[in-house]
C-alpha cells in the first residue's frame, strides 16, 4: 500500500533544489545549440520535476571536439597515475559530502529509495571512484623474453575518448562503474545519461569540476537515444563506447560502431536470469532471496531472478511462504523509509510491465499474488508473482524489467540446466541449496557472467560483472573493468651479444 498523508509530509521535505539542468561541456554548464529542451518527470507523482537541455548532434560534436582535445592535448592522460589518483580521491569526498542531495535527486527522478541512496549506491560511487584511484597509478606492462634476438616489454595506454551510455535504473552506480575506471586509466569523456534520468549524472559533472578534473575530461550531454546516443554512437572522433541497456538497443550500438570507425564497443545488456531452488535449501532463505531477486529496485534490474526455478519436494511449502512473505512487501513513496518499492520509472515502462501481467493471465499461469497497479497516482504496481508457469510462456522468455515473478517446477539436476540455459540471455544466475556437490555442478553448467549461491545481488567493484550470450560482452567492475579502456602496445628491440635470451 501507498502510505499516502506520510509519504508526502517527508516528500516536501526531502525534495532537492534542481541547480542544474543544462549541458555539461568542456568544463561549463551551457544551453544546448537548438536552445530545445524536454520535461524530466517524477515517477511518484507524475509531475515535471524539470525541463533540461536537449542534447542533439551538434551538441555531442562539440562535446566529443572537447574531450579529442583533453585527450590529444590536455593534462589528464598525461598525468601521473599519483596525480590522478589524489583528484579522484578528493571526487570520491566531494560526492561523500552530497550523499543526501545525490539521494534525493535519484529518488525524484528515477523512482529509487531514497534511504537505500544514502546507505548503498551514492556511498558506493564513492567507493567505486576510491577503488579506481587506488589502480591508476598501477598501471603497469610486462617485460617479455622473445625466442630470438630480440626483447619486448608491452605498455598500457588509454584508449583515448569514451562514450558512456548509461541506463535509468541505476544512475548514480552506473555513471560511476563507467566514469571511474576510463578516469583512472587515462581516458576522456562523454557521459549521455538517460532521458528519464539526467539531474544526477549533471551534479556529478560539477562535482567533478569541484574536484579539480581538468576541462574537457568529463563531458555530460542530455538527450534522447535515438538522437544524442546515435551521434555519440556513429561519431568518428570517438575511440570506444560503453553501453548498459537493452539488447535492442545494443544491437544498434554495434551497428553504429561498425559502420563508423570501427570503434570498440562494450556492451551490459538484458537477463532473464534463473534462481534455482534446490529440495534442499533452507526454506525462509529461499522465499527471501526470491522476493529480493525479484523486486529489488521494483524489478528494474537486468539481473532480476525473474525466472524461479523449484523443485518440486518443496514447491508447495515454498508458494504458500512466498505469499505470505509478500503480504508484508511495502509498496510506497520511497522517501518513506518504510517503503521496500517504489515507482516504475514511467509511464511507458509502466503500461509495458502492466501489458505483461495481462499475457501471463492469457497464457494460462496462474496470478498468486498482485497483478494490479498500486496506489491512486504515480507508477506504482503491485508485486506480480506467477505460478504454473512454462518455459514458452511470454513471461518466462521476455525481459520485463518489472516486479514481476515467474515461478516454475523442476524434477532433476539434470532438467533444470537444461531449462535454465534455454534462453537468448546469460547475465547471472542464482543457486539454492546446502549441497556443495549440486553448487559446483550446477555454477559450473549454467551459461552466465555471474553465478551467486545462496545469495543474490552480490555485486561489488572488486568482482567483474558482464553476460553470456544476449546480454552482452565485456566486463564492468573488478580490475577486468579498467583493462577495457587500455590499449595493449607492444615495443621489441634487437638485442646483441647477450649471455641468454
Amino acid at each position: 500500500m501507498i502510505g499516502e498523508s506520510n509519504g508526502k509530509l517527508v516528500v516536501k521535505k526531502m525534495i532537492p533544489e534542481i541547480k542544474f539542468t543544462k549541458l555539461f561541456i568542456n568544463g561549463e554548464f551551457v544551453d544546448s545549440i537548438s536552445g530545445k529542451t524536454f520535461e524530466t518527470i517524477d515517477p511518484r507523482t507524475e509531475e515535471v520535476i524539470a525541463k533540461v537541455a536537449e542534447g542533439s548532434e551538434e551538441d555531442i560534436d562539440l562535446a566529443v571536439k572537447a574531450a579529442r582535445e583533453a585527450f590529444d592535448n590536455g593534462p589528464w592522460p598525461r598525468f601521473s597515475g599519483a596525480q590522478r589518483r589524489k583528484i579522484m580521491m578528493k571526487l570520491a569526498d566531494l560526492i561523500d559530502e552530497n550523499t543526501e542531495e545525490l539521494a534525493a535527486l535519484d529518488a525524484i527522478d528515477g523512482g529509487k529509495l531514497f534511504h537505500h541512496g544514502k546507505i548503498i549506491d551514492i556511498p558506493g560511487a564513492a567507493e567505486t571512484f576510491r577503488f579506481y584511484a587506488g589502480a591508476a597509478d598501477k598501471i603497469h606492462g610486462d617485460t617479455l623474453k622473445m625466442s630470438t634476438d630480440y626483447q619486448a616489454y608491452t605498455l598500457l595506454e588509454p584508449v583515448g575518448v569514451v562514450g558512456h551510455i548509461i541506463p535509468w535504473n541505476f544512475p548514480t552506480q552506473m555513471f560511476a562503474m563507467k566514469v571511474a575506471p576510463a578516469l583512472a586509466a587515462g581516458c576522456t569523456m562523454i557521459v549521455k545519461p538517460a532521458e528519464q534520468t539526467p539531474l544526477s549524472a549533471l551534479y556529478y559533472a560539477h562535482l567533478t569540476k569541484l574536484a579539480g578534473i581538468p576541462n574537457g575530461v568529463v563531458n555530460v550531454v542530455n538527450g534522447y537515444g535515438q538522437v544524442a546516443g546515435a551521434a555519440l554512437t556513429s561519431h568518428m572522433d570517438v575511440d570506444k563506447v560503453c553501453f548498459t541497456g537493452s539488447t535492442k538497443v545494443g544491437r544498434l550500438v554495434m551497428q553504429a560502431a561498425a559502420m563508423s570507425n570501427l570503434k570498440q564497443v562494450t556492451l551490459e545488456l538484458g537477463g532473464k536470469s534463473p534462481i534455482i531452488i534446490f529440495d534442499d535449501a533452507e526454506l525462509d532463505r529461499a522465499v527471501h532471496l526470491a522476493l529480493i531477486g525479484n523486486l529489488y529496485n521494483k524489478g528494474e534490474i537486468c539481473a532480476a531472478g525473474s525466472r524461479v526455478f523449484v523443485q518440486e519436494g518443496i514447491y508447495e511449502a515454498f508458494l504458500k511462504k512466498l505469499e505470505e512473505k509478500v503480504k508484508s512487501w511495502v509498496v510506497g513513496d520511497p522517501f518513506d523509509p518504510e517503503t521496500q518499492q517504489g515507482p516504475q520509472i514511467e509511464k511507458k515502462q509502466y503500461n509495458k510491465i502492466l501489458s505483461y501481467i495481462e499475457q501471463g493471465k492469457k497464457e494460462g499461469a496462474t496470478l498468486l499474488t498482485g497483478g494490479k497497479p498500486s496506489g491512486k497516482g504515480g507508477y506504482y504496481i503491485e508485486p506480480t508473482i506467477f505460478t504454473d508457469v512454462k518455459d514458452d510462456m511470454i513471461i518466462a522468455k521476455d525481459e520485463i524489467f518489472g516486479p514481476v515473478m515467474s515461478i516454475l517446477k523442476f524434477k532433476t539436476i539434470d532438467e533444470v540446466i537444461r531449462r535454465a540455459n534455454a534462453t537468448t540471455y546469460g547475465l547471472v544466475a542464482g543457486v539454492i541449496t546446502n549441497n556443495l556437490n549440486t553448487a559446483n555442478t550446477v555454477s559450473r553448467s549454467i551459461r552466465a557472467g555471474s553465478i551467486w549461491i545462496n545469495c543474490y545481488f552480490v555485486f561489488d567493484r572488486d568482482t567483474p560483472f558482464g553476460g553470456y550470450k544476449m546480454s552482452g560482452y565485456g566486463r564492468d567492475m573488478g580490475m577486468e573493468g579498467l583493462s577495457k579502456y587500455l590499449h595493449v602496445k607492444t615495443v621489441a628491440t634487437p638485442i646483441y651479444n647477450t649471455p641468454w635470451l
